[in-house]
């Protein structure tokens, strides 16, 4: 919050799965999220979260991941692909 661009890509991981819901808030530019169930299956997936505005996601996830706006599309993306995240 209280940025102007988006430095890295931020990952949520959580203990269970349950619908997480985000809000950007005093966030100024356009990102992509994709949130993950515990088998890092692509459960939902968001393109140009907008600032100022809430996201009630559909399905249940442990992960949520924040990329800079047009990773999804550049990436191809879709709902039902396996993740793999890597440190380096």
């Amino acid at each position: 919050m209280f940025t102007f661009r988006m430095k890295e890509p931020l990952v949520f991981l959580f203990d269970k799965e349950q619908k997480i819901a985000l809000h950007m808030f005093f966030v100024f530019y356009p990102i992509d999220v994709i949130w993950l169930d515990k088998g890092m299956k692509v459960v939902e997936q968001k393109e140009r979260f907008m600032p100022f505005t809430f996201h009630n996601p559909k399905a249940a996830a442990c992960s949520v991941i924040e990329l800079p706006e047009g990773t999804i599309r550049k990436s191809g993306t879709k709902v039902g692909d396996k993740i793999s995240l890597s440190t380096s």
